[in-house]
C-alpha cells in the first residue's frame, strides 16, 4: 500500500490528550489536560439553551456571526488598546488551535522558518512542520523562564519569518514582562517578521503580574496575529470558539485558510457567547480571584509535599520538579503516578525541544475539593511511587 506523508514522522500524537485517556484509564484525578470540572457562569449556560430554542441551527458567516464579531470588537479593543473593526480584524475560528494553525499558514510560506520559545505548548512544533515551515528553538531559563537576547537575535538572523509567543504561557505559567516584549518587538520590526501570538490565558494573570497585548505595542499591530479563544476564560473548553486578530490584510488571508480548513464555528454557540462577551469588568477580576484561590490552594499542598516548584505568574499550570524519583522516563513516571498515585499530569519533556525529563506539568483548573483530594494523594507521593 501507499506510504502516509512523511510530515507525520516529526511528532507524535498529543501527549496531554494520551495523558487524559490514562486518567479515564485508571480513574485518577485528571491534573494533566487543562479543561475545569466547573460550569460556565449560569448566564452563559442559560444564553446557549436560549440560542437552541431561537433557530440558531444553521451556517453562521464564515468568519464568524455579525453580533459574535461586533461584541468581540468591543470587548477586545478595550482591553488591547486597539481600534478594532469587527469586518477587517477578525476572524472567527474552531478554537485558538485552528486559530494558530490558520495564522501560521497565512504567515509563512513552506520553507519558512518559525521562532519558538521552548518549553512550550505541544501544538506549536506540529503546526510548524504541517505548515511546511521549520521551526528554529529558542531557550526559556528557569526560574524565571526569560530568554537571551543574543540567542533570540540569532534566531531572527537565521531568516525566521515568524516568532510564536505564548503569553501567559503554557506550560511555565511565565507572563513575559513589558522589556521582554520590547525587545521581541524591536526584533520583529527590524527583522521584518511576524508575531504570532497565543494569549488565551490573557485574563489569568495574578497579582502583581499584568498581561501586555505586544499587538497594542508602537508599531506592532501590522505585524503581529493574535489568537485566542473563550474556552479558558469563561470555562467552555468544549465550545471551541476561538479567533483571530490582525490587520486587514491579514486577516484577508487568514478568510481564506480558514474557510477552507473549517468553513466556521458553531453558529448557537457563537449566538450565545455574546453573553458572555458583553460581562462587565467585574467579572475578570473576579476570575483572577478565583484563579489564585486554586493556585493557592493546589501549590500550598506541593509545597507541605516537598514538590520543588516554580510559582505560575499567570495562566493554571505548574511545572513540579521531580528528579529526587530518579526519573529518567518522565511518561512512565506520570503513568505510574495516576495508576498508584490517583493523579494524573503530564510528562515534561512533551513541552521541551531539548531532552528534559525530570519535569511533571499539573493544572489546577479545577474545583477547591478536587484540589484537596489531589493535594492529599500527593502528600503520599513518596509512599506510593
Amino acid at each position: 500500500m501507499p506510504k502516509i506523508a512523511s510530515r507525520l514522522d516529526h511528532f507524535t500524537e498529543s501527549v496531554i490528550r494520551e495523558m487524559t485517556r490514562v486518567a479515564n484509564a485508571c480513574d485518577a484525578l485528571n491534573l494533566s489536560q487543562g479543561f475545569p470540572d466547573f460550569d460556565p457562569p449560569p448566564e452563559l449556560v442559560a444564553a446557549a439553551k436560549k440560542a437552541l430554542d431561537d433557530g440558531f441551527h444553521q451556517y453562521a458567516v464564515t468568519w464568524g456571526a455579525p453580533r459574535f464579531r461586533e461584541a468581540l470588537a468591543r470587548k477586545q479593543a478595550g482591553w488591547m488598546g486597539l481600534d478594532l473593526d469587527p469586518d477587517e480584524n477578525i476572524v472567527v475560528t474552531c478554537g485558538s488551535t485552528e486559530a494558530m494553525m490558520t495564522a501560521l499558514m497565512t504567515a509563512c510560506n513552506p520553507g519558512d522558518k518559525v521562532i519558538v520559545f521552548s518549553p512550550f505548548y505541544e501544538n506549536y512544533g506540529a503546526d510548524a512542520i504541517l505548515t511546511g515551515a521549520t521551526p528554529v528553538y529558542v531557550d526559556l531559563r528557569p526560574p524565571d523562564f526569560t530568554f537571551d537576547p543574543g540567542e533570540l537575535r540569532k534566531a531572527f538572523e537565521s531568516g525566521a519569518k515568524a516568532l510564536v509567543l505564548c503569553n501567559p504561557s503554557n506550560p511555565t505559567g511565565k507572563v513575559f514582562t513589558l522589556e521582554e516584549l520590547t525587545i521581541i518587538a524591536d526584533l520583529a520590526k527590524e527583522f521584518d517578521a511576524f508575531v504570532i501570538t497565543d494569549e488565551v490565558y490573557e485574563h489569568i494573570v495574578y497579582e502583581p503580574f499584568a498581561h501586555t497585548y505586544i499587538a497594542g505595542m508602537d508599531g506592532m499591530f501590522e505585524r503581529t496575529i493574535s489568537c485566542s479563544s473563550l474556552s479558558k476564560t469563561y470555562a467552555v473548553t468544549g465550545w471551541r470558539l476561538g479567533y483571530i486578530i490582525a490587520s486587514a490584510d491579514v486577516i484577508r488571508g487568514a478568510r481564506k485558510v480558514h474557510d477552507f480548513l473549517t468553513v466556521g464555528a458553531a453558529a448557537p454557540l457563537q449566538e450565545a457567547a455574546v453573553t458572555a462577551l458583553n460581562f462587565p469588568l467585574s467579572y475578570y477580576d473576579d476570575l483572577r480571584d478565583w484563579y489564585t484561590q486554586l493556585r493557592d490552594i493546589f501549590l500550598g499542598y506541593l509545597d507541605r509535599a516537598g514538590l520543588s516548584s516554580i510559582a505560575p505568574q499567570g495562566a493554571y499550570y505548574v511545572l513540579v520538579d521531580v528528579s529526587e524519583f530518579g526519573v529518567t522516563d518522565d511518561a512512565a513516571f506520570c503513568r505510574r503516578l495516576a495508576e498508584k498515585a490517583g493523579v494524573a499530569a503530564v510528562p515534561g519533556s512533551s513541552f521541551f525541544h531539548e531532552p528534559v525529563n525530570h519535569l511533571i506539568r499539573f493544572h489546577f483548573a479545577k474545583r477547591p475539593e478536587t484540589l484537596e483530594i489531589a493535594g492529599r494523594r500527593l502528600l503520599k507521593i513518596r509512599e506510593i511511587i
